[in-house]
């Protein structure tokens, strides 16, 4: 497995440097550090090993020996002392999204080093979806500057749907996939597949994407929800899915030889699914052999707080060993990519990608190609200075934002009794129920919302495709009691998504995100109570992560102030029109399971 990128942090490959380890381990030459006074997680034999030090040569991991061996071979090296702590393998992180947390990949990578993450395999279909192959290209060039080993799942399912439901910036075909593979080393699989009932019902253009990929021996990434769908996907070709959201799905895909990425998210969202998925292991007997844990969807406050390492803890706390656990973290994805010669162990030739840690597991110093670069729950002025100069995203990236000059976003009053096709939330999912509704006439807006625990959702087409598509909804059970919010975000097209009391503050909040050239934001009496700018692609800030944290903790607060029920992660999948039982786009409602467009009003 091979990067490209030329920074300070590169390592070469082990074809070069055989002979060198082979010295070093041999104690003919002497390594470059020693590691010491540490006990020695095992992600082979999957043990905690007393008394063992790691020897670290060009960046790679030369051997592991027994404590003290360095004194009486080696002589005079830089020791690091592990003070009786847990040393352990990077983790390995085999299924985000690096646009979710709002920041680029040079600025992902200090949250993931302080968490003790050294390698990722992203889905880079959000800025697809907004800039075609440009943006993955640009994500591509940006990883390659970062302080992190990232490789890209390709994105798969852009647009998410035909265009006849919602339009898109981008539109990756077979050809322009199968040209990412040919074109970057990086690409490493297809990302995942999220048109889950277009594969199973055998349609042409997702047959063709998953072929690009398997006749160039990529592995094939999936996105699945429904018993039904398992056994067809499985015979498409998927071979993984991070989608596993209880016992009895989860336990169907690895009969069906499908690994399973367990997600783990903050409590609070829809994304925490390893304590339910997991049980087909502590309940049902399963091996663990072929289980990994992940991420997926971070924001940049949640990054810091709620990494891999932090969902190899939930993994502990669902009844695994530590030993196992980390395990899940570390080998068990890399190996997933065929990368467990390279990655996710402390065996000789590995690359020195390595995490000092408590016996919580909490990690402490991070090593990143044998280089500190978190030391005791700080950066190091190595990564400070890496984190300063970080990738330029083109011009282009930074006016993706077309909106029409005037566009009305509320529906207009109905004049008679009729029926609703109304959107409702329900929690902790991220699914949306379809709710029919009988309302009477009304003299105004305002009666009516309040009457049914109504508000109002509008998604306004922004990539300059159409004449200026804007699509009205209306919410039940959000919770907004005041003003408006609005998000770039809305997935997976990223058209603009507004929910809101009024026209006016609707207005406000579309204006904000307008000449920010993307955002997320809660506006109330025609102010702008929070705003996170995201001006590359209206999904990135270019701002450090610890800065784009501090904006995200503001918003999450108003946004709760504001009654939403939802997090606001959550309202930007409202447009997901993959995901039952109701979405609304830039085209207008989508009945999911039919896959047909609904009115508002009947």
């Amino acid at each position: 497995m091979t990067r490209s990128r030329l920074t300070r942090f590169t390592v070469a490959p082990l074809h070069s440097m055989t002979r060198r380890l082979a010295d070093v381990a041999a104690g003919r030459v002497a390594p470059d550090l020693v590691i010491a006074g540490a006990r020695m997680l095992s992600t082979y034999s999957e043990r905690l090993i007393d008394g063992r030090e790691i020897w670290i040569s060009g960046g790679r991991i030369a051997a592991v020996k027994p404590a003290g061996s360095c004194k009486k071979t080696a002589g005079n090296v830089p020791i690091y002392d592990a003070a009786g702590g847990i040393i352990a393998p990077g983790l390995v992180d085999p299924h985000i999204h690096i646009e979710s947390s709002m920041v680029t990949a040079c600025a992902y990578a200090e949250a993931a080093l302080l968490n003790g993450t050294t390698t990722i395999f992203c889905d880079s279909h959000e800025i697809g979806n907004v800039m075609d192959v440009a943006g993955v290209e640009a994500m591509l060039e940006d990883a390659r500057e970062a302080p992190l080993s990232i490789f890209l799942t390709v994105p798969s399912t852009v647009p998410a749907t035909s265009p006849e439901f919602e339009t898109a910036g981008g539109d990756l075909t077979a050809d322009k996939i199968a040209a990412l593979f040919d074109r970057w080393p990086e690409a490493v699989g297809l990302g995942e597949k999220m048109d889950f009932v277009p594969v199973t019902m055998g349609d042409e253009r997702s047959h063709a994407i998953l072929a690009a990929a398997l006749k160039r021996g990529r592995p094939v990434s999936g996105h699945v929800y429904g018993r039904e769908f398992v056994a067809a996907y499985a015979a498409s070709g998927v071979t993984d899915t991070h989608e596993a959201i209880d016992r009895d799905i989860a336990d169907d895909l690895l009969e069906a030889g499908v690994w399973l990425f367990l997600r783990g998210g903050p409590p609070t969202t829809p994304w925490h699914s390893l304590p339910e998925a997991i049980r087909t292991i502590t309940e049902l007997g399963a091996s663990h052999k072929r289980v990994a844990v992940c991420t997926d969807d971070r924001d940049a406050d949640d990054l810091l707080h709620f990494g891999l390492d932090w969902v190899v803890r939930q993994a502990v706390r669902a009844g695994m060993s530590p030993e196992q656990a980390w395990s899940m973290g570390s080998l068990h994805g890399a190996t997933r990519f065929g990368a467990e010669n390279e990655i996710g162990g402390l065996g000789g030739g590995r690359r020195a990608d390595l995490v000092l840690m408590d016996e919580a597991l909490k990690p402490q110093s991070t090593w990143y190609g044998g280089e500190l670069v978190v030391d005791r729950g700080r950066i190091t002025a190595v990564l400070d200075q890496a984190l300063s100069h970080r990738y330029r995203y083109p011009k282009a990236a930074y006016a993706t934002v077309k909106l029409p000059t005037e566009v009305k976003l509320t529906p207009e009053l109905p004049a008679r009794d009729c029926t609703v096709n109304a959107i409702r939330t329900e929690l902790p999912g991220i699914t949306l129920a379809h709710h029919r509704m009988t309302i009477e006439a009304a003299t105004d807006w305002p009666t009516l919302l309040q009457r049914h625990g109504l508000c109002f959702v509008a998604v306004v087409e922004r990539h300059g495709k159409s004449a200026g598509n804007v699509a009205h909804g209306l919410l039940k059970d959000f919770g907004l009691t005041r003003g408006a919010v609005g998000s770039s975000v809305g997935h997976d097209s990223h058209n603009i998504i507004l929910a809101g009391t009024n026209e006016e503050d609707m207005q406000v909040a579309l204006e904000a995100i307008r000449q920010q050239q993307g955002g997320v934001c809660v506006v109330a009496d025609g102010e702008v109570k929070a705003l996170v700018p995201l001006p590359i692609a209206g999904l990135l800030s270019d701002k450090r992560v610890t800065v784009v944290a501090e904006e995200v903790k503001r918003l999450k607060q108003e946004w709760v102030e504001a009654g939403c029920t939802i997090p606001y992660m959550g309202f930007n999948l409202i447009p997901l029109s993959v995901i039952p039982e109701i979405r609304i786009t830039d085209k207008g409602l989508v009945l999911v399971p039919e896959m047909r467009r609904a009115m508002l009003f009947e």
